[in-house]
């Protein structure tokens, strides 16, 4: 079984207490527990406007829930929450792969930042105090390199 990291976002009608949001959580961690996922964390926004009225509803309480699971985990959650009249809309997203991009993207761009320093004769990461303004700092200024002046 692949683990992968989902955001479940879902919101409940602008009406809702704490109470009936904790029973929903409730629910959805079981299942979770049953499949073998895990709940790594859940923040509950609190009541927003919604970008369109859904139904009758302007407002809604949004909920996000951070899942660790598999697929199956997710499309069983997913077929339960469709047919809850509590959840006004839900939705799944996959985010492992995106904080693999994000890891990658920061990696590449330190290690050019770092190899751009060493060409200039700077120690390959910046010290404490060297900010970037004040007194001329464009010389140690990355956005600058190989412009002329």
């Amino acid at each position: 079984m692949i683990v992968r990291q989902y955001e479940l976002i879902y919101v409940l009608p602008p009406d809702t207490t704490e109470e009936q949001a904790g029973e929903l959580h409730k629910q959805i961690e079981a299942v979770v527990a049953r499949l073998q996922g895990q709940v790594e964390r859940t923040e509950n926004w609190g009541r927003r406007k919604l970008a369109y009225e859904i139904g009758h509803f302007k407002e809604g309480v949004y909920v996000l829930e951070v899942i660790n699971g598999s697929g199956e985990l997710m499309k069983e959650l997913d077929r339960r929450l469709k047919v809850m009249d509590q959840v006004i809309r839900h939705m799944v997203v996959r985010v492992d792969e995106e904080k693999k991009v994000v890891e990658r993207t920061r990696t590449k761009r330190q290690s050019e930042s770092e190899r751009r320093r060493v060409k200039r004769g700077l120690p390959p990461v910046r010290q404490p105090g060297e900010g970037r303004g004040g007194d001329n700092d464009d010389a140690d200024d990355d956005r600058f390199d190989g412009m002329e002046v």
